[in-house]
Parts: C-alpha cells; sequence; structure tokens
C-alpha cells in the first residue's frame, strides 16, 4: 500500500475538512432519508403532529418504533464494522484483513449459538442474552488470538496473528456447526436468521448498550491515524521512527475488536462491509489513515443504511436480512478489486 501524506498542516486540515463534511453529509442525508422510505407510506408532517396522541399517530409509530431505530443501528453497525477493518488491514498490512479475520465475528457467533441453545433468557439493562452473549464471544476469541501471538516472544507477530485468527475462526465455525447439529430445528432456525445478519432491533435499548463498547472504541481509534501511517511502512520503520509498536498494537486490536464485537451483538454477523469500505474510501481519499478512519466510520454508515433500506423493501413486505444484500454487493465488488490490482 503506497503512502499518500498530505503537503503540510493547511493542506490537512483543508482536505480533513472537505472528506468529513462530504462523507458526513451523506450519512446525514442517508439517515434523514432512510426512514421515509418503506412499503408503507408516511406523511412526515403527521410524524411530527402533537395535536394527536402517539398512540393514535400511526405515521408516528411506524417513523419512531419500526423505522427509526434499524437506521440508528444500521450507522452504528455500519460505521463501527468499516472503521474497524481499516484498522485491522493497516495493522496487519493486509488488504484481505476484517473484523471476520482474527475470528471475533465466529466468537460472537459461537457466543450467540450457546445462547439460543441453551434458552438463555436474561435481559441486562434492556439487552437480551444473545447479543450479550455474541460480545462476550467476539472478546473471548481477541483474548485467545492475542494470546498465542504473544505467548512466546515479546511484542504481536502479525504473522502468528494471522494465522491464529483463522486456525480459531476454523475451529470456531466448526464448534457453531456442531451446536448447529445437535440442537433442535426451532433453535437452528434462530440461529440461522441471526447469522444471515438482522438490524430489526427492538427499540434504542440495545442501540444505546452497543453504543457504549463504540464509543469507547473511538476513543482508542482517534489515537491511531498518525500511527498507523508509520505502520504501514513495517514495525522496524515505525519503531525507528519513535513509535511504540506494542501499545499501538494493543490499542488497535482491542479497539477494533471493541467495535466489532459490539456491532455483530446487535446485528449479527453482517459480511463483507469491513472489507470493502475501506477499499472504497481509500480510492477516493488516499492512503492517509487521518482520512481514511473517520471517512470509513461515515461512509460505512450510510452504505449500510442503504443496504437495509434495500432489504426491506426490494421484495416488501418481506424484508431481507441485511447480510445477504451486503454479500450480493460485496462479493463482485471485491472480485473487481483483485482482478484490478492483479492487472
Amino acid at each position: 500500500m503506497t503512502l499518500s501524506l498530505p503537503g503540510g498542516r493547511s493542506d490537512l486540515r483543508r482536505r480533513f475538512a472537505l472528506t468529513v463534511g462530504g462523507f458526513g453529509a451523506l450519512a446525514a442525508a442517508a439517515c434523514l432519508f432512510a426512514p421515509l422510505v418503506g412499503s408503507t407510506r408516511i406523511d412526515l408532517a403527521r410524524v411530527f403532529d402533537r395535536s394527536q396522541p402517539f398512540s393514535a399517530n400511526v405515521d408516528a409509530q411506524i417513523f419512531f418504533v419500526a423505522r427509526l431505530p434499524r437506521v440508528l443501528a444500521s450507522a452504528l453497525v455500519g460505521g463501527s464494522l468499516a472503521a474497524a477493518g481499516a484498522v485491522f488491514q493497516a495493522l496487519l498490512r493486509n488488504p484481505l484483513a476484517s473484523p471476520d479475520t482474527l475470528g471475533v465475528s465466529a466468537g460472537a457467533a459461537l457466543g450467540a449459538m450457546i445462547a439460543i441453545v441453551v434458552h438463555a433468557d436474561f435481559v441486562v439493562l434492556g439487552v437480551s442474552a444473545v447479543p450479550l452473549a455474541g460480545f462476550a464471544g467476539s472478546i473471548g476469541a481477541l483474548a485467545v488470538v492475542y494470546g498465542l501471538s504473544t505467548a512466546r516472544q515479546r511484542g504481536t507477530s502479525t504473522v502468528t496473528l494471522l494465522l491464529a485468527g483463522v486456525v480459531l475462526s476454523a475451529l470456531l465455525s466448526a464448534v457453531n456447526a456442531f451446536v448447529q447439529y445437535v440442537a433442535d430445528f426451532a433453535e437452528t432456525y434462530q440461529a440461522v436468521r441471526w447469522l444471515l445478519g438482522s438490524l430489526d432491533v427492538a427499540g434504542y435499548a440495545p442501540i444505546a448498550a452497543a453504543s457504549v463498547p463504540t464509543a469507547i472504541a473511538a476513543v482508542g481509534f482517534a489515537t491511531l491515524p498518525r500511527v498507523l501511517n508509520l505502520m504501514s511502512l513495517g514495525s522496524d520503520a515505525a519503531a525507528a521512527r519513535g513509535v511504540d509498536v506494542a501499545r499501538t498494537e494493543r490499542i488497535a486490536l482491542v479497539s477494533a475488536s471493541l467495535a466489532t464485537g459490539a456491532a455483530v451483538s446487535l446485528a449479527g454477523p453482517v459480511s463483507f462491509v469491513g472489507i470493502i469500505v475501506p477499499h472504497l474510501v481509500r480510492l477516493i481519499v488516499g492512503a492517509d489513515h487521518r482520512l481514511v478512519l473517520p471517512a470509513s466510520a461515515l461512509f460505512g454508515a450510510a452504505f449500510l443504511i442503504g443496504c437495509d433500506l434495500v432489504a426491506r423493501t426490494i421484495i416488501a413486505p418481506v424484508q431481507l436480512p441485511v447480510g445477504i444484500v451486503t454479500a450480493i454487493i460485496g462479493g463482485p465488488f471485491f472480485l473487481w478489486l483483485l482482478f484490478t490490482r492483479a492487472r
């Protein structure tokens, strides 16, 4: 990956303002437009009409209960996965890296599957057992991979990290398949629906709960852009320029995994967002992570809002899992990207 840094501080401020302003406007437009579109037409004036009670205002109920939570969840999940993908690709110096690479998504899927099979029905702060188990599984998978990559050496080996992530993903997927096999039909059906990725959230409590680890991850992401630019040149080159490589790797891994775990706990495994959005953003703004990270988060939010809009309208009133739409869009794009780079 070539490194393209702005020529000066004023140039960086100008490009940052244009990037955040442009992608922010796109995300804001998606958030405003998407709740108005659906199988049932609504009148925006009636949505905010206070002359009648909320219980009698059908338009307001559709807007605030059925559609707005999905849009907010889409923005949170899409932004989190896209930012995490950009961080993983820079940290591992691998354009194929994504939130799935280190087994984080597989761990979340296994945790959710176990919660479904054992019929866990507890609720914490308005969040049910399945998303909580998914989040715990994602963090557990990260702990195992990180422990394996640092067990016999000081610091983190990128190669060992990748290999451990691939092996753990395969192992957790096999365990997940076994759990599905021994489960009954109803449990397997519920698990398969969850694994396809869905943004049919029940109210605002799950979104608020997922916002907490996402906010912590955002604080970590804010410290990374400059050092990720140096890390893209290699760990040794970054260390020679004063970067604390081990500390940067820990912050990047924990932040990206928190963001991924929060996203997966809210929507299930949504594929391809963490791969294709950072690549699209780099085609537009270049490789400087001071621009790539915020642009990826904003464009990821707009992208997943658009995908969810397609998922709930293309064969309305039936609603597709959003993971199907992202896979249909992401697969051909990824093949195009591979062939383009090969040429």
